[in-house]
């Protein structure tokens, strides 16, 4: 445990992550702060003294991990014409069931005040789910355009799908239930099939 008075590097990133691995281990229902900076290995205090409270914790919690996701989206811009088609996208969309996150998702929704901050902060343009399919769209444009998809594809419908799937599966998903990533790649070779 870090000792009281110490710093300690990269707080929000450390609780998360212990955030994921409690959740991942033990379920949604586990997840409180105490659970969190016992796992993270630290003091009791340093959640609440980064964050207004757990409420605050969780939403961003989950925007942070919409934000990395969509991040890896924009980055597809930099793969067109590399790889694969499947694979590249298989990065981005199947990111978005890394670390628990089904689960922390589900809690996040269960919490009013949680759920409420993650709106907020979506409608004020932090990066989410609408990101994620732009960027996708995009690159299945681009792809079209050098002929690795097939011509009639729809990169907007197409990328609707897959986003709009997995997000179905995410808030959907509790720990325990069958691994959406078949389901999710099944659907990728469906809607867009490598020429």
């Amino acid at each position: 445990m870090s000792p009281r008075g110490v710093a300690t590097p990269d707080v929000r990133e450390r609780l998360f992550a212990a955030a994921e691995r409690v959740v991942e281990r033990d379920g949604p229902g586990a997840l409180t702060s105490r659970s969190v900076t016992t796992e993270a290995g630290c003091a009791k205090g340093l959640l609440h003294a980064h964050f207004s409270g757990f409420d605050e914790f969780v939403a961003e919690l989950c925007l942070d991990r919409f934000a990395r996701t969509a991040a890896k989206a924009r980055a597809l811009a930099g793969a067109v014409g590399q790889g694969t088609v499947g694979g590249n996208l298989d990065a981005v969309v199947l990111a978005l069931f890394d670390a628990g996150g089904p689960a922390v998702s589900g809690l996040a929704m269960a919490r009013p005040a949680t759920a409420l901050r993650i709106r907020e902060a979506l409608a004020a343009g932090a990066p989410g789910f609408t990101a994620i399919e732009e960027a996708v769209a995009g690159y299945l444009e681009a792809e079209r355009a050098l002929g690795r998809v097939p011509a009639g594809l729809d990169p907007a419908g197409a990328a609707l799908a897959l986003v709009g799937t997995s997000h179905h599966l995410l808030m959907t998903a509790w720990p325990g239930s069958p691994d959406p990533r078949p389901a999710v790649r099944r659907l990728m070779a469906t809607l867009v099939p490598e020429v």
